[in-house]
């Protein structure tokens, strides 16, 4: 069957809750993908940064297959090995001590909402029960993740949200001390904004962030939802501040594609949580975690974070030199390999002739390319994008 007539089922049968470029994607490997028609592109966006191993990594393959010939599934009613070895692998690399697993990003921040509005109730009654977050922060579409979004253009049509979120500026601690009242039981905050336009905020925010949080009693909540799990060159980005939260969430990457989340807190705060407290039915699954297991060992024993150092660096740099010829390019920005170059007008046309041309790349925020390749790309597939990108820009 063709793409087109692909492409014009999906038109008849699928929510219209997507604009979809008009390629049909039908096998992956490392840093490239193919379409029904046989085209190659080296990818640069790698599913919206996660498949950090790249397409159809051996070692998670591996994994998927040989868990699926033993247990998919099994109710969180009884003890599943992999997801406990996941967690120990995740308390052992994080500030963290308690994990709870559940199967996205938005269902990790629920989780996170819901844990510091218990924690705050146990602690100090009903009336803490307010989280701030930021303009232009992005924490999923699920009715409490987006209520915590800072971004109006995702809540248009779906009031009223939920109450109990102040929004203020991101990377502004001024703006955020005076947000703080008697109502407010945590700040939740992505290290590094990805949605919002690839945001870097300054050296000392998180830092200042978690100081002002135990003055006040109140939480510290990271979405890394996106930056988590080797993105910025580190396992986790607040590791590039020396800031650790007291709730973490992942997802995305944890398990190179396999679905999962998870919230990672510590220990006098996830005791909040006690049986029926919350829940998640294929949370942990035996296959998710597996495959998690194999994802984590892979990023740490394999060279990854350094490649994606090295490779991230070059990147940045290449792209700051293109900055100087090209006067339409505002600003370079980035860590590791999640990467945004501003630009004066809209990327999406931008987007469009770099398809063209077998590179997928990213715009958001409308005038920001983001750059989240997999963590394995090589130089070589950097340099292809950079010609690319030199020859669309011109």
């Amino acid at each position: 069957m063709s793409a087109d007539v692909h492409i014009h089922e999906n038109t008849d049968c699928l929510a219209n809750t997507y604009s979809r470029y008009p390629v049909l994607l039908v096998r992956g490997d490392g840093a490239r993908v193919w379409d029904s028609d046989g085209k190659e592109y080296i990818d640069f966006v790698a599913g919206i940064a996660v498949c950090n191993l790249g397409h159809c990594h051996p070692k998670a393959v591996k994994a998927l297959e040989e868990q699926a010939r033993k247990l998919i599934h099994c109710s969180n009613l009884y003890f599943i090995e992999p997801q406990i070895e996941l967690a120990k692998r995740l308390c052992n690399h994080s500030f963290g001590e308690r994990v709870f697993f559940c199967n996205s990003g938005a269902e990790a921040n629920e989780a996170a909402i819901k844990l510091a509005r218990k924690w705050a109730t146990e602690r100090y009654g009903g009336d803490r029960y307010e989280i701030i977050t930021m303009h232009n922060s992005f924490h999923g579409r699920t009715m409490g993740a987006l209520s915590a979004t800072g971004q109006q253009k995702f809540h248009k049509g779906f009031g009223p949200l939920l109450p109990g979120f102040k929004y203020v500026p991101f990377d502004d601690m001024e703006a955020i001390a005076q947000a703080i009242g008697p109502q407010t039981c945590a700040v939740m905050v992505e290290p590094i904004q990805g949605e919002g336009g690839v945001r870097i905020p300054s050296a000392d925010y998180l830092t200042a962030l978690r100081i002002l949080c135990d003055e006040k009693g109140i939480l510290l909540i990271y979405d890394e939802v996106q930056v988590g799990m080797g993105r910025t060159g580190t396992l986790f980005a607040y590791q590039q501040y020396g800031a650790p939260p007291h709730i973490m969430t992942l997802a995305k990457s944890l398990a190179n594609g396999v679905p999962i989340g998870a919230m990672v807190a510590t220990n006098d705060v996830a005791q909040a949580f006690s049986p029926g407290s919350h829940a998640s039915t294929f949370g942990g699954n035996p296959l998710a975690t597996s495959v998690g297991c194999a994802v984590f060992d892979t990023l740490l024993e394999d060279g990854v974070l350094a490649n994606c150092q090295e490779m991230g660096l070059y990147l940045r740099s290449a792209l700051s030199d293109m900055k100087e010829k090209h006067k339409g390019i505002k600003d370079v920005r980035g860590k590791g390999l999640i990467v945004g170059v501003e630009l004066e007008y809209s990327g999406k046309e931008i987007v469009d002739r770099c398809l063209q041309r077998g590179i997928l790349i990213n715009c958001t925020m409308d005038t920001v390319l983001r750059f989240i390749p997999p963590l394995i790309i090589t130089r070589e597939d950097v340099d292809c994008l950079l010609t690319t990108l030199d020859d669309v820009l011109g």
